[in-house]
């Protein structure tokens, strides 16, 4: 199962399932309120993982493989976790925000990240320069196509649900944590936590990498590291 991040839709799995499709079932998640061609509002990271949870129960006899979640993603995929209704074999955690932030950074934060996905899809040099400063050309491509359907108000929901939750416990099945050097500031902090409720969990460092990057630039090891976990 694959479950993407905010502002962005499935399709930033494409790459990566062309090169699973011939191996294994893939089940990739639509998020509320960034669904492509559909008109949706984001619920809660909570509803999001019931539904996932849900559709598992109903197809796949109540279990996986594996999992992979990039960002929102894993967030989502923590909360499965925690709830633990279904059985996840291998679970990937790609730069997951585990932990909530200040009440008062909350609204700054959101409002910021809206624009830098409003300037995804507007796409002027003035507002690039100003707000990706931490993005690249495949995200900024994601997120334009997306836009459209949710637009701010999923962007600004999304983010709000994502921060205000702590991840509390997890279910005792093989973790890990997956984050580049180039965002081990916001990343550090929610390594430390998921070690403290899951000693066992495996943390690997992607050297010159920036949030969601090894998918976009490297899917290729995101495959191999599938197919060696399973």
């Amino acid at each position: 199962m694959l479950l993407p991040g905010l502002g962005v839709s499935y399709e930033m799995f494409l790459p990566l399932i062309k090169m699973l499709e011939d191996r294994f079932y893939i089940v990739a998640i639509e998020v509320d309120g960034f669904i492509l061609g559909e008109y949706t509002r984001f619920t809660s990271v909570d509803d999001q993982a019931g539904q996932a949870i849900a559709y598992v129960k109903e197809n796949m006899d109540g279990r996986l493989d594996c999992a992979y979640g990039l960002s929102m993603g894993g967030k989502i995929l923590s909360r499965i976790l925690e709830r633990d209704e279904i059985e996840i074999s291998h679970a990937i955690m790609d730069a997951a925000p585990l932990l909530p932030l200040p009440g008062w950074l909350i609204d700054p934060l959101r409002y910021y990240q809206c624009c830098n996905v409003w300037t995804c899809y507007h796409w002027t040099g003035f507002w690039k320069f100003v707000f990706h400063s931490h993005y690249f050309d495949v995200i900024l491509d994601e997120c334009r196509k997306v836009w459209p359907y949710g637009k701010g108000r999923a962007v600004l929901d999304g983010y709000k649900d994502i921060y205000t939750h702590k991840l509390e416990s997890i279910a005792n099945t093989d973790i890990h944590f997956w984050h580049g050097t180039k965002e081990s500031v916001v990343a550090k902090p929610q390594v430390k936590h998921l070690q403290q409720i899951h000693p066992d969990v495996h943390v690997e460092v992607f050297d010159g990498m920036n949030h969601g990057q090894l998918l976009a630039d490297r899917p290729e090891e995101v495959a191999a590291r599938i197919i060696e976990l399973i």
